[in-house]
C-alpha cells in the first residue's frame, strides 16, 4: 500500500508509539487525525506537527465509548475526505494486582480501552475501507497478548482479545482489499506504566509514579525500544501487507516456549520477559 497522499486515523496518538506513528506517517507524506483522551499532549503535539507544515488534525476521544469513536470517524471524514489507515492504538496497563484482586470497575476501565477500544474502531472504520477497496488497520496488542505473566491478569484478557479480533478480521476482510496488522511490542520506551493518569476519577487510582526505563529494563533483562523504530516496523508491515508485527526477537521465543507447554499439556509458567530460553 502506497502511503503518500493518503489519511491515516490514530487513537492514544499524543505519545509513546502513537504519537510516533503520527510522526512517521506525516513524514511519509500523510494526512493524519490524531485521536487521544489526553487533552493537553494532545494539544501541544497537534501543534508543533501542525507548525512544522504537517497536515494533522487533532480529536480529544475516549476510544471505549462507542459514539465518540462514531464521531471520530466523521471528522476524519470531514476534515480530509477519506481514511485509509487506522491505528487502533489506545491503551492502559492493568492494575498490578492478582487477579482476584482487581475490581469490576478496573476491568470496565482496562477492557474498555484495550479491547472495545479496538472492537468499536474496527466497527466504525473498516466499512468505509471495504466500500472504497483500499485500507489497512493497525491494532496495537502487545507480547502480553501472546504469553502471560502473574498480576496483570485484565491486561492479559485484553491483549489476547486483541490478537483473536485481528486474526478474525483479516480472515473476515480478505479479498476486499483492506489489509489488517497486528502490533505485538515488548517493552517500548512509553508511559505505559503511567497509565492511572488517564484513569477515570471514580476508579480512585493512585497517581502514577515515573517508572525509569532504565530500571525496567533491568528487571525484564531486555531493550526498550525508541517508539520512532515501532513506527517503522508498522509501516513496513503497512506497505507490505504483513499481519504480525513483532518488537523483539524474545517474543517468538516465549511464544514458542508457551505453545511448547500447551502441546505438552504442562501447565502454564512464570517466565520472565528476558530469561534465557
Amino acid at each position: 500500500m502506497e502511503l503518500r497522499n493518503k489519511v491515516a486515523v490514530v487513537t492514544g496518538a499524543a505519545s509513546g508509539i502513537g504519537l510516533a506513528m503520527s510522526e512517521r506517517f506525516v513524514a511519509d507524506g500523510m494526512s493524519v487525525v490524531m485521536a487521544d483522551i489526553e487533552v493537553d499532549a494532545l494539544t501541544d503535539a497537534v501543534a508543533r506537527l501542525q507548525a512544522a507544515g504537517a497536515k494533522v488534525e487533532g480529536i480529544v476521544c475516549d476510544v471505549s465509548d462507542a459514539d465518540q469513536i462514531a464521531s471520530l470517524r466523521d471528522s476524519a471524514l470531514a476534515a480530509f475526505g477519506a481514511v485509509h489507515v487506522l491505528c487502533n492504538n489506545a491503551g492502559v496497563g492493568g492494575s498490578g494486582k492478582p487477579t482476584w484482586k482487581t475490581s469490576p470497575a478496573v476491568w470496565d476501565w482496562v477492557v474498555g480501552v484495550d479491547l472495545l477500544g479496538v472492537a468499536y474502531g474496527v466497527q466504525a472504520f473498516a466499512p468505509l475501507m471495504v466500500d472504497q477497496g483500499e485500507g489497512h488497520i493497525v491494532n496495537t496488542a502487545s507480547e502480553a497478548g501472546l504469553c502471560a505473566t502473574p498480576m496483570l491478569g485484565s491486561y492479559h484478557a485484553a491483549k489476547y482479545g486483541v490478537v483473536g479480533l485481528s486474526e478474525a478480521l483479516v480472515m473476515e476482510l480478505a479479498g476486499t482489499g483492506v489489509g489488517v496488522s497486528c502490533l505485538c511490542p515488548e517493552l517500548v520506551a512509553t508511559r505505559i506504566f503511567e497509565s492511572t493518569r488517564n484513569a477515570p476519577a471514580h476508579l480512585d487510582l493512585p497517581a502514577p509514579k515515573p517508572v525509569p526505563m532504565e530500571m525496567l529494563e533491568g528487571l525484564l533483562k531486555t531493550t526498550a525500544l525508541d517508539p520512532g523504530v515501532v513506527a517503522g516496523n508498522v509501516v513496513d508491515a503497512i506497505t507490505e501487507g504483513r499481519f504480525w508485527v513483532l518488537t523483539h526477537e524474545s517474543t517468538r521465543l516465549r511464544v514458542h516456549h508457551r505453545n511448547e507447554n500447551l502441546e505438552s499439556g504442562r501447565t502454564p509458567e512464570m517466565l520472565a520477559i528476558g530469561d534465557d530460553l
